[in-house]
C-alpha cells in the first residue's frame, strides 16, 4: 500500500493592468496578497496495488490537479496515461497490438472492442467510447501496473459512459491494474464500483471514502 500525500497551491500570475490593480484595491486587496492566496489543493488517500481510485467534483474544483500529482508521485516505468496513447489513422485496431492474434482478439474483446467492424476500423476514426476502450486496451498491454485517467467518461452519454465505467473497471481487476480516473460525473460511480473516492471541492481539503472490504 502506499499512501500519497498531496499538497498543492498556485498563486496568481495574471498580467498587471490599471484595471486589476483598481479591481484589487475595490476589495481591499494588494496584488502581492492575491499572488499569495491561489488555492491549496490537499489530500492524502492510501492506494494498494489493484485499487480502483475515482477523483471526483464539480468543474474547476481541482480534481486534474491531485490526478497530476499522484501521477508524478509514482514511477515513470510504472505508469500510463489514457491521453498519452495515440490514435493512428495509418493501421486498423488489430494491428496496433503486439501479440499474437488470438490474444489480441482476447484483449479487445474484454475493453469491450470485440466486433470486428470495430477491430478492422482505424483507431483515429473510432466513436468517443470506442477510443476510450481502445486505449485502456492499449494501456493495459503494457504491462504498467499504473492507469491514470482524466476527465474520465466527461464526453459520453449516459448509458455508454455506465457501459464503459463497468468494463473499464472489470478490465482493471482482472489485469491487476491500478485505475485512476478523475471524473465529474457521479452516474458512473456504481459501476466503475472504485475501491476509494476521492471528493474534491472548492476550498477544503478532499474527502476519502474507502470500500469498507478492502481497508478492514
Amino acid at each position: 500500500m502506499t499512501t500519497y500525500h498531496v499538497t498543492k497551491q498556485f498563486g496568481w500570475a495574471g498580467p498587471v493592468s490599471e484595471r486589476v490593480s483598481r479591481l484589487a484595491r475595490m476589495f481591499g486587496l494588494t496584488l502581492d496578497r492575491i499572488a499569495e492566496a491561489g488555492p491549496v489543493h490537499q489530500c492524502e488517500v492510501r492506494i494498494e496495488p489493484g485499487d480502483i481510485v475515482a477523483i471526483t467534483g464539480p468543474s474547476g474544483s481541482g480534481k486534474s490537479v491531485l490526478l497530476r500529482e499522484i501521477e508524478q508521485r509514482t514511477p515513470e516505468a510504472e505508469r500510463i496515461n489514457l491521453d498519452e496513447i495515440e490514435l493512428p489513422d495509418d493501421r486498423t485496431v488489430i494491428d496496433c497490438f503486439d501479440d499474437n492474434l488470438v490474444a489480441s482478439l482476447q484483449l479487445l474483446t474484454a475493453a469491450g472492442m470485440g466486433a470486428v467492424y470495430a477491430m478492422l476500423t482505424r483507431p483515429s476514426v473510432l466513436s468517443d467510447g470506442q477510443k476510450l476502450r481502445f486505449r485502456l486496451a492499449r494501456a493495459l498491454a503494457s504491462g504498467r501496473p499504473f492507469v491514470f485517467a482524466d476527465e474520465f467518461c466527461s464526453n459520453l452519454d449516459r448509458i455508454t459512459a455506465v457501459t464503459t465505467a463497468f468494463n473499464a473497471a472489470r478490465f482493471a481487476r482482472r489485469a491487476g491494474a491500478t485505475l485512476i480516473v478523475a471524473t465529474s460525473r457521479d452516474d458512473i460511480l456504481m459501476d466503475l464500483a472504485p475501491d476509494a473516492i476521492v471528493t474534491k471541492d472548492f476550498a477544503s481539503p478532499a474527502r476519502v471514502v474507502y470500500k469498507a472490504a478492502r481497508r478492514s
